[in-house]
């Protein structure tokens, strides 16, 4: 009986030699199958790439945003602007012949920064270039006159706690990475109003300046006073900087007339083209419509936004239907911490199983290096596969891990994840300032950006298996 058994064993293994087996008994790919697959989209690829980037649809992201963006301006969370820009999206996408578009409803923050002002009365008359920071409360009408002390870290802060009551914090913190830097403005005024300072400064997150100063999202807490704060140009934390080091005395006046509203209705914007085998599995393109309210929003994430679009457009121009659902949804709320898309994680997530990937451009849609990609090993080396087929540009490096705020709820559930990686080189030099401008687009650049886009979503969508969790 035992011989019998090794005789059955052996078949099996021999039946199934070079392949992984599933608890039921089916069996699975092996990687070579998988190379040789992807490689069955050696044409396809090429089509999209030539079209993108060479045929009729060249240029096409960046007309379309360049449109939009000088039509519609910046796009604050609860704003008219906003409003505009989602049924501007909703028409286009109806008229570009996508299918199911949609929008899905969801609550998102209403702040207004109305009018600023600030200027520095001793020990010169100096005008201070200023951006309150989102959710930030106003002066009082009359506005705020204090001394002001400058440090360069929040170490520095509290070891001269007891000079700082009562007086205006100023951060002139050093740039070192957009995620170490962040946190003076994300807990700039926590930290300055708990050792009783009237209103904080911070020096713009920013790691070039021509004078801008760039705003962005902070975050009181419950248990400590709110004060008002905003940020600073570099040139004028550096000198403010400079001036205390010398032991000189400054005075600034600020007056801001900042308004907290009740929360408003908006809008997550969705399009598909509906897969043909798997229609209930989704691979999930994105960039977020909201921005800050300077600028035009064309950086951060016009571009991420439109060459998520684009990507269904040229697959669609190409007359392809992948085996699974491609959907394309336009994030709201990004800028306020990804309120809207926590809102369609909540509303969706009973279908996990059913998300392939989810990807998002949020970097800037400029030079293409490659994709940041969060995943399983597994599905990693299926994802290196595929952008070997991004050759023809020169695109195939991946990256770890994937970053968006907007996805990384699927993530944190273990749903692989991607994202664009991109030249950031000077992407902090109008990051969330009045430079994000459709002059900072490169129309070339745009193109690549959505054939890498393009081809990896199409690819992961038309495969025969899901990435491997």
């Amino acid at each position: 009986m035992k011989h019998l058994f090794l005789i059955f064993l052996m078949n099996l293994l021999h039946q199934y030699a070079g392949k992984s087996l599933r608890r039921d008994g089916s069996s699975l790919k092996s990687f070579e199958d998988i190379k040789n697959e992807i490689a069955g989209y050696t044409d396809i690829a090429k089509a999209i790439i030539d079209l993108a980037v060479h045929g009729k649809a060249q240029n096409r992201s960046y007309e379309r945003l360049a449109v939009f963006a000088d039509t519609i301006g910046p796009r604050l969370s609860g704003s008219k602007n906003l409003e505009a820009a989602i049924k501007y999206m909703f028409s286009a996408l109806q008229k570009d012949g996508l299918e199911n578009v949609h929008l899905e409803p969801v609550k998102v923050p209403h702040w207004e920064r109305g009018e600023e002002f600030a200027v520095m009365l001793e020990p010169r008359n100096h005008s201070v270039a200023i951006l309150g920071l989102g959710n930030s409360i106003a002066t009082p009408p009359e506005g705020i006159t204090a001394e002001v002390i400058v440090v360069a870290s929040f170490d520095e802060l509290r070891k001269r706690a007891q000079e700082a009551k009562g007086k205006i914090v100023v951060y002139n913190q050093p740039f070192i990475s957009y995620g170490e830097t962040v946190q003076y403005r994300l807990q700039g005024a926590v930290e300055a109003a708990k050792v009783g300072a009237v209103a904080s400064l911070i020096r713009s997150i920013a790691s070039f300046s021509i004078h801008s100063p760039h705003t962005g999202e902070q975050s009181y807490q419950p248990d400590v006073p709110q004060i008002p704060t905003a940020c600073i140009t570099v040139e004028d934390a550096e000198m403010m900087s400079r001036m205390s080091l010398r032991g000189t005395r400054i005075v600034v006046h600020l007056r801001m007339g900042a308004k907290t509203y009740p929360d408003s209705l908006s809008f997550n914007t969705v399009a598909e083209i509906v897969g043909s085998k798997y229609p209930e599995q989704v691979v999930l393109v994105s960039g977020h419509l909201d921005s800050w309210d300077v600028g035009q929003g064309a950086m951060d994430d016009g571009g991420g936004a439109f060459i998520s679009w684009e990507a269904l457009s040229l697959i669609k121009d190409l007359g392809l239907r992948p085996k699974r659902t491609l959907r394309l949804v336009l994030w709201t709320g990004e800028e306020q911490g990804g309120v809207g898309a926590e809102q369609y994680y909540q509303l969706h997530k009973e279908n996990i199983s059913n998300f392939d990937i989810v990807m998002e451009s949020d970097e800037g849609t400029f030079q293409p290096s490659g994709l940041g990609f969060s995943g399983s090993a597994e599905a990693r080396d299926v994802v290196k596969e595929i952008m070997s087929l991004l050759q023809p540009i020169n695109v195939t490096d991946v990256f770890d891990p994937a970053d968006g705020t907007d996805i990384a709820y699927w993530m944190r559930d273990g749903v692989p994840g991607a994202s664009l990686r991109s030249d950031i080189n000077k992407y902090f030099w109008f990051h969330h300032s009045q430079g994000d401008t459709m002059t900072v687009q490169d129309s070339n650049q745009m193109n690549l950006c959505a054939a890498v886009w393009t081809v990896v979503s199409y690819v992961i969508a038309d495969m025969e298996d899901m990435l491997p969790r």
